[in-house]
């Protein structure tokens, strides 16, 4: 079980690298363009938006790759970055676009319980 929820949770901090990169460095380009639906000027406009984000989500990655690497010492933080992209999934859906609850949140809430599971 620990198998796959250490996998599941590199998977996710592999998730939130890929937003970094997107949001940070391929914003006005046409993956960015395309994979957030925005036209050129709009993307122009929001670029240092973005790449604040971006670096929101770089710290995200980073932490449940710390966690990761502690092994089982890592569990308070694991759970804490999980909590942390859960709640912008969740938000992110409410407010921008549901894939997002389904794309950050739903793994970020399988993951939560899985690790949750492992302690009992």
């Amino acid at each position: 079980m620990a198998y796959l929820t250490h996998s599941l949770i590199i998977l996710i901090a592999l998730l939130h690298l890929y937003f970094l990169i997107l949001e940070m460095f391929l914003w006005e380009k046409p993956i960015g363009l395309r994979t957030f639906g925005m036209k050129p000027e709009f993307a122009h406009t929001t670029k240092t938006l973005a790449a604040n984000q971006g670096l929101y989500n770089g710290f995200l990655s980073a932490g449940l790759i710390w966690g990761v690497c502690l092994g089982n010492n890592g569990t308070p933080i694991k759970l804490f970055f999980l909590a942390c992209v859960a709640l912008a999934g969740i938000y992110g859906g409410i407010t921008v676009n549901r894939r997002i609850l389904f794309i950050q949140g739903m793994p970020a809430i399988v993951a939560i319980l899985l690790l949750s599971t492992s302690l009992m």
